[in-house]
């Protein structure tokens, strides 16, 4: 990182991103490649797909909602507001939205995330 800096996302960037779930990023760029920031929202009732990053550990942080995650070939475990997921490189995941409401939570990924890093595993 050259300088401080202070980033303000624009909520209108979310996109939907294949995986089954809307991303919107916070901090992604060459000034900052150790780590990247995304805010994820998965609508109800929804699974992303299940995939693995290559080269890249990945925390959920859960901001809002309930949701049940799968790890490898665990069943799905519960998660809700303040839980921490802790992702291992090459380590398959998938999330679902058990909740009534959109389940949203931080995608903090080291290095920064980038996309030829996403493998489907499905």
């Amino acid at each position: 990182m050259k300088q401080a800096l202070v980033i303000k996302p624009n909520i209108k960037d979310e996109y939907f991103f294949d995986e089954g779930c809307f991303i919107l990023e916070l901090s992604n760029s060459e000034d900052d490649t150790g780590v990247s920031i995304a805010q994820a929202r998965v609508k109800p009732n929804t699974t992303t797909e299940l995939h693995k990053l290559d080269k890249t550990i990945e925390r959920y942080v859960i901001l809002e909602g309930s949701g049940a995650v799968t790890l490898g070939k665990s069943q799905p475990i519960a998660v809700g507001k303040h839980d921490v997921v802790l992702i291992p490189e090459n380590h398959p995941q998938a999330i679902c939205n058990t909740g009534s409401d959109d389940l949203i939570f931080l995608v903090i990924c080291t290095p920064r995330f980038k996309p030829n890093n996403y493998i489907a595993c499905s």
